[in-house]
């Protein structure tokens, strides 16, 4: 009996210990450093989390869920996938400047419109302004140096974009659509003059006129060929008309019989 207790009691202990040590695991691994990164605990809580300048080609899976300030400046990152950032609830700042960023996927700073306060993006190969990459987001952003290409999408997408109206400033263009507006070298949110849908509308009017153009032509046709089946038909009921026997030539026929009679 004696024998049986200490058993069950002994897996008893064994199984606790083994939940204890999970749960020391989970809990490391979340608020442990990232790898190759350089970890520090500010005095008002949470962590902040340096990969700056570590040659790094993509964004790390590791950073700790309790980061409010990542650095992933100065290295070779050229794109942010969607929901990069989705497990980091507490962060406040990121850095991403200096990098070659030329992508932003759709929501790809999903999950950090509650809590990010500053986002930096400045010195990248930024081209394209991809609304849905910042989807939900209010944080002040830096978008200074990078190549941005001033279209109509930028146009009509601006308006739509929740971040800091000051953070738009960042966006200089260095091209344009159409490349005779003359938007070159300025910030496009301080040119609001200057209209990049001028082509498009152009276009679409166009394009209106066209149909237009086509339903009238359509509808004339028609008009015509209905008059002239009306006609047609008007022409073959008086020819059959005139070949019917007049009632004048009845009543002389009738008047040369009673005559002969």
């Amino acid at each position: 009996w004696m024998n049986g207790f200490g058993s069950h009691s002994i897996r008893k202990i064994w199984k606790l210990y083994i939940l204890v040590l999970m749960s020391f695991c989970l809990h490391h691994a979340a608020t442990s450093c990232s790898r190759n990164c350089y970890c520090t605990e500010s005095d008002g809580g949470g962590k902040t989390v340096r990969c700056s300048n570590l040659q790094l080609t993509e964004i790390p899976q590791d950073i700790p869920n309790d980061t409010r300030r990542v650095y992933l400046d100065f290295n070779h990152i050229t794109a942010v996938p969607a929901n990069a950032f989705a497990g980091l609830p507490h962060l406040v700042e990121l850095d991403l400047s200096h990098n070659e960023l030329s992508q932003l996927e759709p929501k790809a700073f999903r999950g950090l419109g509650s809590s990010l306060q500053f986002l930096d993006l400045s010195s990248n190969k930024l081209v394209k302004f991809n609304p849905e990459a910042f989807e939900g987001l209010r944080a002040r952003a830096n978008l200074t140096n990078n190549p941005w290409h001033c279209d109509c999408s930028l146009q009509m997408a601006l308006p739509h974009v929740d971040l800091e109206p000051a953070s738009l400033a960042g966006i200089v263009c260095q091209t344009s659509d159409p490349e005779e507006t003359g938007v070159q070298g300025l910030a496009f949110l301080l040119a609001p003059d200057i209209d990049l849908c001028v082509v498009m509308k152009r276009t679409t009017d166009v394009a209106m006129l066209v149909v237009m153009f086509g339903w009238f032509s359509m509808v004339i046709s028609y008009l015509v060929y209905y008059v002239r089946a009306n006609q047609e038909d008007a022409r073959r009921h008086l020819e059959y008309l005139k070949s019917l026997p007049s009632k004048q030539t009845k009543s002389e026929e009738s008047s040369t019989i009673s005559t002969v009679v």
